[in-house]
């Protein structure tokens, strides 16, 4: 099989403009207003008793795996932090992205802040790039949120189950971006007015890691990086094993969702990180992509996924 370039700057973007799959019109199922409207209907309850759950047990877990630290019988406790870290905050990051959680904007906004951090994905960066992705979903050369290439890399998606390559590069974008560089693929999709926005946190984190690194020299231990930073890379391997689930081997370069569509049902311990789905269709809403068209707007303004 012949290797395609996924980036956002080879021949293929360039292909895919020509062929007309660029912001293009998707098939969509025909839904009245009413239809519409029942559907996106949210509540602030189930959301905020999940957000409750979800941060007192990262401060019980934290707090016991300090307490107990560094006996073995600490992992346990950070094996659960992990998870809740580095994985619930993947689900956390893209419904509250979404505005799909909470009914009320501002709760989307602060957990959506707070799982960026957690996940290390730029939040401004990562609004415009998840816009450009249900703009052109699975578009090679268009899309920048490509789970797994064609063929696909089996070492990359392995390392992706202890977060070290997806941490790396999104260490190496936010020490770049803290020094006042838009990289040439994210100029292709974060407007010139937003991009300030992008340096800006990336200051506030490079701040926030420097204060930790400063702690552990401190203290002379790895402690406060199991705290902030490690649980990245341990807590990582349960939202890669269901993204990849949800995202792997989709059909791409297609306008039908229909094409490209799965239905994951999920277990019940699983769906706590993932937001409580029980089952996840993995597509781009049509409401979405229409709003996110020519980035008229992020894709947090948009409806449900």
């Amino acid at each position: 099989m012949t290797v395609r370039n996924y980036s956002l700057l080879g021949e293929t973007a360039q292909e895919a403009i020509t062929k007309g799959l660029a912001a293009a019109e998707w098939y969509h199922t025909e839904l009245s207003r009413k239809e519409m409207k029942a559907l996106m209907q949210r509540r602030d309850g189930p959301a905020t008793r999940d957000t409750i759950i979800w941060l007192g047990a990262m401060v019980i877990f934290a707090g016991v795996g300090v307490w107990l630290w560094p006996s073995w019988w600490s992992a346990p406790f950070w094996l659960a932090y992990g998870v809740l870290y580095g994985s619930a905050s993947d689900s956390r990051w893209h419904e509250c992205g979404h505005g799909t959680a909470f009914r009320t904007q501002w709760m989307n906004d602060a957990v959506y802040q707070l799982a960026c951090f957690m996940i290390m994905r730029n939040p401004v960066t990562w609004r415009w790039s998840h816009a450009r992705h249900h703009t052109d979903t699975y578009i090679v050369g268009r899309d920048p949120e490509i789970v797994l290439m064609r063929p696909p890399d089996l070492f990359r998606a392995l390392l992706g189950f202890i977060g070290i390559r997806d941490a790396w590069l999104a260490l190496k974008e936010m020490i770049v971006n803290a020094l006042g560089i838009i990289n040439a693929e994210q100029a292709t999709f974060i407007p010139p007015d937003e991009q300030p926005k992008v340096i800006l946190i990336a200051r506030i984190w490079s701040a926030v890691y420097l204060a930790t690194i400063f702690a552990a020299l401190y203290m002379q231990s790895i402690l406060p990086f199991m705290v902030i930073g490690l649980p990245r890379l341990y807590g990582a391997w349960h939202h890669v094993l269901t993204g990849l689930l949800q995202h792997g081997g989709l059909a791409d370069n297609v306008t039908d969702h229909r094409l490209n569509s799965r239905t994951v049902y999920m277990n019940r311990l699983s769906r706590f990180p993932i937001t409580r789905c029980p089952h996840c269709t993995r597509r781009s809403g049509t409401t979405c992509r229409k709003r996110a068209r020519r980035f008229s707007r992020p894709i947090g303004k948009c409806g449900p996924r």
